[in-house]
């Protein structure tokens, strides 16, 4: 018996799908934030660039900007009781509106 594999996007396929009204690129809208330290995001992965995405369990956390590395952003996420920082790009985050 072969062994199964549990890749990077192992388990993901509904997650991180779009539904059919929103294929294609997102509008630039998006793109076009300017993010400032301390703001605060929320994790929304988009399926269409891969190699910028964060791991598939943290899709819809909120985190803090902490820093901003290149193109990318450094934010903290706290995940049970420790602190993780995740490293993604401004396809992934959106800013966060408490309700």
């Amino acid at each position: 018996m072969v062994k199964r594999t549990k890749g990077y996007r192992y388990k993901s396929r509904k997650l991180l799908r779009k539904h059919p009204r929103e294929r294609g690129m997102r509008g630039l809208s998006r793109l076009m934030i300017e993010y400032r330290l301390g703001d605060r995001v929320h994790i929304d992965i988009s399926p269409e660039s891969i190699e910028t995405a964060p791991h598939r369990r943290y899709q819809g956390k909120v985190g803090t900007i902490v820093e901003k590395r290149g193109k990318a952003y450094v934010i903290e996420v706290k995940v049970g009781g420790k602190k993780k920082y995740i490293i993604t790009t401004k396809e992934h985050i959106k800013p966060y509106r408490a309700k």
